[in-house]
Parts: structure tokens; sequence; C-alpha cells
């Protein structure tokens, strides 16, 4: 008698697999690229974080512009949302005030005098090392290049210009009266001026030209291959730009102006240091004589 195959007989019993492992969704996060705390990192998950002054926060940022409890953030299945807690200055993304929001991949959600940067999951280790290096060159507020980074631009800028006995400007740009804008409105509204300002400043400079922020209300403009006069042309059409500008404060359209300090490279001007030095003095030389106007420095 044949003894049958067990394999083509019997139904073996299978054990369900859970299957592929599905990979683990990336947090998305915030970074802090304004104000206290700058360079601070949180990721946001399903349970929501608290952001605010509180020490028991789960982002604290300890500044008296930012409520206890300033907003929270959570991440509903793909989406991540943010929501005001009746703080003081009110939680703005991209400078609209809101209640409550969805989160868009780059948004900024200001919170008082604090800037965060949302970065999606989607890319969150390589946007976040990206933003690092942001931070590192560039002024948030205003995403010009900030003083360090212009500092070694200019050097090798220079260096260039003499090598090659080639003409460069600099400009050094105040924007006038500026504190008490600041006293009178906050420096949220001081804040949203700037921004417009190198908005205005951006659209007037070259492609190769290296601007800055380099103070508070101070800004820098490297003009290679640019001579003093045609210099003075571009820093003529920047003042009348500027002042011709309306700018919102307090509910109202406002006029504000800029002076402007310029020196050009010579044989006493061959480095970096004279040369700021020498258009820092033409710029005060243009705010004594008057504000809203442009000076290059004596020769």
């Amino acid at each position: 008698m044949k003894r049958k195959d067990a394999s083509s007989s019997t139904t073996q019993r299978t054990v369900l697999s859970a299957g592929p492992r599905r990979a683990e969704q990336k947090s998305a996060c915030v970074v802090v690229i304004h104000g206290e705390g700058l360079g601070k990192r949180i990721d946001i998950g399903a349970r929501a974080i608290v952001v605010g002054r509180s020490p028991e926060s789960d982002l604290c940022i300890p500044h008296p512009s930012v409520s206890r409890k300033h907003c929270e953030l959570w991440r509903e299945l793909d989406r991540y949302r943010v929501r005001d807690l009746q703080s003081t200055n009110r939680t703005r993304i991209n400078d609209a005030v809101v209640d409550e929001g969805e989160l868009q991949d780059g948004d900024h959600i200001t919170i008082g005098e604090t800037i965060l940067k949302f970065i999606s999951h989607s890319s969150v280790e390589a946007r976040y090392h990206e933003e690092v290096y942001q931070l590192a060159t560039h002024d948030a507020l205003t995403e010009l290049y900030n003083r360090r980074h212009f500092t070694e631009l200019a050097e090798k800028e220079l260096s260039r210009a003499l090598r090659h006995e080639r003409p460069l400007v600099l400009a050094i740009l105040d924007l006038d009266h500026f504190k008490p804008i600041n006293d009178r409105y906050g420096h949220i509204a001081g804040d949203a001026v700037l921004r417009q300002f190198s908005e205005i400043l951006r659209a007037h400079v070259r492609a190769d030209d290296i601007a800055a922020r380099i103070g508070g209300e101070e800004f820098a403009v490297l003009l290679p291959e640019t001579g003093p006069e045609e210099g003075l042309r571009f820093a003529e059409r920047l003042r009348g730009a500027v002042a011709d500008a309306e700018f919102r404060l307090g509910g109202e359209s406002r006029r504000i102006t800029v002076s402007i300090g310029l020196a050009a490279t010579g044989p006493e001007r061959y480095t970096r240091s004279v040369l700021m030095r020498e258009a820092d003095a033409a710029l005060y030389r243009a705010k004594d004589g008057g504000r809203n106007q442009v000076c290059l420095a004596r020769s």
C-alpha cells in the first residue's frame, strides 16, 4: 500500500505575518530662527507641545513678549497644526494672526518677538542642517547675510578687487529715527519695518552685490566693479525708494528714511576695516547733515 504524500493531502496551518515593518513616521520640528532661544529645536508628535515663557513649557522661551502658555503645536495624521492659547501678543503664521491653523513646510511662527520656523517631516534632518547653516550665515529676520559672514565675504571680495585693480564701493546704511519706532510701536512693529526695508534693499542690489544686516537698524552693501559715481547713483536710487515707500505703523501709513555713507577703494583704503571706518564716517556726516541723504567719503 502506497503511503500518501503528506504535502499533498494535508493543508498546513499558517501563522499570519504582520508583513514588512512599516517605517516609523519622522517627526516634523520647529527651530528658533530669531530672538530668544536662537537655534533651539523641538520635534512635534501626536501629543501637543506647549510653547511659552513658563519653565514647564515643552519649548521654553523666557522673554517678556511671550505669554506663559503662548501656543501649542501637534500632529494630526500627516498634518501639523498650531493653536494660540489666548496669548497677549497673539500667535502669527507668516505675520498673519491666527487662533488655529495648519502649518506648511517653511512657515514662520511668530511668538512675541521670537520667530520659529516649521520644518515638515518629509525632509526634517536635511532641512534642519540647512537651517543651522542658514543661521550661521544669515540674519533670520531679514534673510540678508549677517555681520560675521559679510565680513568674511568682504575680505575675499576686497582682496580680489585689489589684486585685479578693479573698483569697489562699500555702502553703510542706517534707518533714521528707528529707536522711537520701537519705543512707540513695539519691537514687533519695528521688526516688520526692518523686513520691509530689507525687501526694498534686495530689489535694488545686483546678483553680485553683497547685502547684509550688520546691526540693529544698520545695513551694509558691498558693490564690486563699482566706482564712486555709480555707487552714488545706486545709493540715491535706494534712498529715494525708501523715502517713497509706505510703512504701516499703528494702523497708519508712515514714511521712513535712510541715511547712507559710501567709501570707495583707493591708495588709503585697501583694507576692510579702513573701508568700513571711512563709510561709517560718511554715514555720520549724512546724519549730522539732516538725515535722508547720501554722503561719499572724502578723498
